[in-house]
């Protein structure tokens, strides 16, 4: 009788593994089928369960203590660059950040359109929104120029500027350097270097929107003044 129970529990032990091993396998996979192929596919619960997804984290600017200056004219010695405000530098901190929301691989005219809007403290971005261009428009107008981009382009921390975004940069420090005074450069200085580079989106996105020559004059005004920002 002893020797019959003994013999069994081997029996009975396999039998719970077995069951245990069939289980964990029916919760472990699951078969399906999907329509477009009709070929069944076994997906593993646990491996779904346990890999880890692309965190959603939000995007953040990075910001630096000066915007690149290409010196091409020799207009201005490097010794003597003026220095740009801390609002026109988060501007074009917000400009990098927006062109890399929007998939481009390249920080131009019109991101910096959308970093002045988005700083908001700015006299620019202020005057902006009073005469109707508001961020919204802006991005809307982007999208009609531009189009949409490749959703899976991926945009480096600091997308490069374009050619004429950088020239819009120039034009800005050597506005200032002509106008004098002790002031820095602004984001007002910077607009206008956008609006100077005819032919560039940010140029066309400002014009569609009811920016003019008139507006620019009237803005170049007020920054040849010594107290202006």
């Amino acid at each position: 009788m002893a020797a019959h129970c003994v013999s069994t529990i081997p029996t009975a032990t396999a039998g719970v593994n077995e069951l245990r091993r069939r289980k964990s396998v029916k919760i472990a996979s699951h078969v399906f089928n999907f329509p477009w192929n009709g070929v069944p596919t076994q997906i593993s619960l646990q491996s779904i369960h346990s890999r880890s997804f692309l965190s959603k984290q939000p995007m953040k600017a990075t910001v630096s203590p000066s915007l690149p200056y290409a010196n091409e004219d020799a207009a201005v010695s490097m010794e003597n660059v003026p220095k740009w405000s801390s609002k026109a530098i988060k501007s074009f901190a917000m400009s990098e950040l927006e062109a890399r929301k929007l998939k481009h691989l390249t920080t131009g005219t019109d991101a910096l359109i959308l970093g002045i809007l988005i700083e908001g403290t700015n006299f620019a971005s202020k005057y902006l929104w009073t005469i109707g261009i508001t961020l919204l428009k802006v991005r809307e107008e982007i999208i009609k120029v531009r189009g949409k981009s490749d959703f899976f382009n991926f945009s480096a921390e600091h997308p490069p500027l374009t050619e004429d975004a950088q020239k819009a940069l120039n034009w800005a420090l050597n506005e200032k350097v002509k106008t004098g005074g002790s002031g820095e450069i602004s984001p007002t200085h910077l607009l206008l270097g956008i609006w100077s580079q005819e032919g560039s989106t940010g140029h066309k996105i400002l014009a569609a929107l009811g920016f003019n020559n008139e507006k620019a004059q009237e803005l170049r005004e007020l920054i040849s003044k010594p107290d202006f920002e």
